[in-house]
């Protein structure tokens, strides 16, 4: 299925299998690890590398929000890659048509852009950012003394067995006991494999579709 409703902090979250969460009580949609202009950055290092990853990912954004209709997007982390390159006046473009919608960004350790450039893209920029006793965060938390957290970073991902000792890695949603650790929406990224415990939720997107694991 396209999408799986869990409930959990007394809370409901939509898990898109485009790499996404609704949070219904909030109306916000959330991503993580976008990684915009990363293909451009790799490009001008002279690694040929696909040109449009970034707005097809925009794209893919744009969908989610026609779907969803959020007052708001969090941005969990990395929302650019690098410093400054052509995915940013792109961006600015794209965003008009959202100017309706609250983008607010948690700094990830790659958003290293100046202030004057997020402010001039309408996105706010967060150290952390808590809404009803929720914490976002870039890396994932180490402990629970601030509350029940959502992070990216990582790239989640698990090995599932298949037919005839095959494996796939596939990218995940992934709920521990005092955090929760976001698939990475943009395309070009790697995967970080876990190993949840069993009383741990994890769902892992295959194409199109959301399946629980554990």
């Amino acid at each position: 299925m396209e999408e799986v409703i869990y409930h959990h902090q007394e809370q409901t979250w939509h898990l898109s299998a485009q790499r996404a969460i609704f949070w219904k009580e909030e109306q916000a949609l959330i991503v993580s690890d976008l990684h915009l202009g990363k293909s451009a950055h790799f490009r001008k290092s002279g690694i040929a590398v696909p040109a449009n990853i970034g707005q097809d990912d925009l794209f893919r954004l744009q969908r989610l929000i026609t779907i969803y209709n959020p007052s708001q997007i969090i941005i969990v982390g990395d929302m650019f890659h690098s410093e400054e390159n052509n995915e940013v006046p792109y961006f600015k473009l794209w965003r008009q048509q959202f100017a309706h919608i609250s983008f607010r960004l948690v700094k990830g350790n790659h958003d290293i852009l100046p202030a004057a450039v997020y402010h001039s893209m309408n996105v706010e920029v967060y150290e952390d950012l808590c809404i009803r006793d929720i914490h976002f965060v870039h890396e994932p938390c180490a402990d629970n003394t601030a509350g029940y957290t959502f992070s990216g970073h990582l790239h989640p991902g698990i090995l599932v067995a298949g037919a005839g000792r095959q494996h796939l890695r596939l990218p995940c949603f992934y709920f521990g006991r005092n955090c929760s650790i976001l698939p990475a929406f943009g395309r070009f990224t790697g995967l970080a494999m876990l190993r949840p415990e069993e009383d741990e939720a994890v769902f892992v997107i295959a194409e199109n579709s959301v399946l629980k694991v554990n």
